[in-house]
């Protein structure tokens, strides 16, 4: 699964994307991570991953949750610079 300069390349290389969502979304996104003591990013990641496997595209590679986890302080730095200042 890899897309020059796209987003997610493999679970080993790590690539930082963006994307748009609602206030209320966001919320409810960061309470469920905040419940499952993971960071948001973390969080995201393994949801998105297992709707993708429940939609029937399995995953190239196994998840690294070690190497997710080592990325934390990196994608919370990204998504502080992207929350709006105020």
């Amino acid at each position: 699964m890899s897309r020059s300069g796209g987003t997610v390349a493999s679970m080993a290389a790590k690539r930082r994307v963006s994307f748009s969502i609602d206030e209320f979304s966001l919320e409810l996104l960061q309470a469920a991570a905040d419940r499952a003591g993971k960071p948001l990013s973390v969080w995201l990641a393994r949801a998105a991953m297992s709707e993708a496997v429940r939609q029937g595209a399995p995953p190239e590679k196994p998840w690294d949750e070690d190497a997710a986890a080592a990325d934390d302080a990196d994608l919370a730095a990204s998504e502080a610079m992207l929350r709006p200042s105020g």
